[in-house]
């Protein structure tokens, strides 16, 4: 086959594996081979594992030649956010506190996608310890924008976003606390979703806040996040935050789908702070779906400024809680900048933490009210399109506006909330720089969600769209 498997989404793959018109062997030499040629650029791998990509990608080939097919991850090589525990391989959680951190079992997510056949083929960059939106790293370096590599790549799952965008890997997986899967999903033009709060375990993932952290999945298409969430949501008794949920079926994707849905856009907060370029594609975006019969709907959610407040104490409460021995016995270890966010939180007083709790479960039921009339809301994901790495601050429509604030003051309302969420790529600005379509389920309506998004992706050529200097 002379096609570039790179290019190639699960969905697309899969079939060819399974009837044996395309070698497991020859995706992971596609894969490795482009690693080698683009990541000493990107850097959006910690821990590449060559050699293990090549011996999995072999015993699939056996597998499936002898009839033992298992699914459409079967032989498949998956990227992992350097937080995933991995059995004898190391896992840094992008700090060099944990260099040499060698893990004695998978986490639970790896573990059901080694039984589906799938493998890792590299550890992904992130940020320390999960605690920024950006791409940069003190200890290892930025991860770099495949769309322009002086650019930011959104974090905190930099690496996944990175390798997803670049062709380095054909999905990944990530976690997302404040909006760490979907802010580098719009950055880097691809999808990402995060999930119902407690519907893909997180056990053997190295925590930052215990009731506000997910698991989440970076593709190139909704449909690839779909076969991988199947795949890997459900209980586990050995994450005290998982939830039983009914087993997960496969979503229909036509166009009837959207025809007929009401999505409301909230009127509060979201366009305080929001670049021009990034609302009007949005627009262009809310138009197609009007088109597809869609019902737009203006809706009122009085709370919604209240969230990020009580989500950052919460976050940053808990974060400071785990990691209270270690900064108090190594703090010069730390990055500068994490550092002090992490020792912010032991001035937060456990009765603002009660109270942010509170707020917080106010505002899951007003939101809840408000989407009655609703089947799912749309917002871009970020206020701005990707910005220097090097920059603190950027300028959203003349106003200087602190980085963190303008990559995670839309998505970090979900987390906080814990409800469904995904990034959608919707369109590119003049500056030919991808922006992010978020589109926001009831919790546990994940299944419906997904409909949603593969069915605006089926009359969409956006998510097909790849950067084209890196080639």
């Amino acid at each position: 086959m002379n096609q570039d498997l790179t290019f190639l989404r699960i969905s697309e793959l899969a079939p060819l594996i399974r009837n044996k018109s395309v070698s497991p062997v020859d995706v992971a030499e596609a894969y490795i081979n482009r690693i080698e040629k683009f990541d000493p650029t990107l850097n959006a791998f910690i821990t590449r594992l060559d050699d293990h990509a090549r011996s999995r990608a072999k015993t699939a080939e056996s597998e499936i030649t002898s009839g033992l097919y298992k699914g459409p991850l079967h032989g498949i090589p998956i990227g992992l956010k350097d937080l995933f525990y991995t059995k004898g391989i190391k896992t840094t959680s992008g700090s060099i506190l944990e260099k040499g951190f060698i893990p004695r079992e998978d986490s639970t997510a790896v573990t059901k996608l080694n039984e589906a056949g799938a493998y890792c083929i590299g550890k992904l960059h992130m940020t320390e310890f999960a605690f920024d939106g950006t791409s940069r790293n003190h200890h290892y370096g930025p991860a770099r924008n495949p769309w322009n590599i002086s650019l930011m790549a959104g974090g905190s799952s930099s690496g996944s976003g990175v390798a997803v965008a670049s062709r380095e890997v054909p999905i990944a997986l990530g976690t997302d606390t404040g909006g760490s899967v979907r802010v580098p999903a719009s950055l880097c033009g691809i999808t990402g979703l995060k999930p119902t709060f407690g519907l893909i375990s997180r056990y053997g993932v190295t925590a930052l806040s215990w009731s506000m952290d997910h698991v989440g999945i970076l593709g190139k298409s909704a449909e690839d996040t779909e076969i991988v969430f199947n795949h890997i949501a459900g209980h586990d008794h050995k994450d005290p935050g998982s939830v039983h949920q009914p087993q997960i079926a496969i979503t229909d994707s036509s166009l009837d789908v959207i025809n007929g849905m009401r999505i409301g856009i909230p009127k509060e907060f979201i366009w305080e702070i929001m670049d021009s370029n990034v609302k009007s594609v949005f627009q262009q975006a809310i138009l197609h779906m009007e088109s597809l019969g869609a019902e737009i709907v203006e809706i009122s959610i009085a709370k919604l400024p209240m969230v990020n407040p009580a989500g950052s104490i919460v976050q940053t409460s808990e974060a400071s809680a785990l990691h209270r021995n270690r900064i108090l016995s190594n703090a010069d270890q730390y990055d500068p900048v994490i550092r002090r966010r992490i020792e912010s939180g032991f001035f937060i007083p456990a009765t603002s933490y009660l109270q942010a709790q509170r707020v917080r479960y106010a505002c899951m039921e007003e939101i809840s009210k408000s989407m009655t009339n609703v089947d799912f809301l749309a917002t871009p994901t970020t206020a701005v399109t990707a910005f220097p790495l090097d920059k603190d601050t950027v300028d959203i429509n003349g106003n200087e506006v602190g980085s963190r604030e303008a990559l995670l003051r839309i998505t970090r309302i979900f987390s906080t909330l814990g409800m469904p969420a995904i990034s959608i790529p919707c369109g590119f600005t003049k500056a030919n720089l991808p922006v992010g379509l978020q589109l926001v389920g009831k919790p546990f309506y994940d299944n419906a969600l997904l409909g949603l998004a593969k069915s605006y992706q089926l009359t969409t050529e956006w998510h097909k769209t790849f950067p084209q200097d890196l080639d």
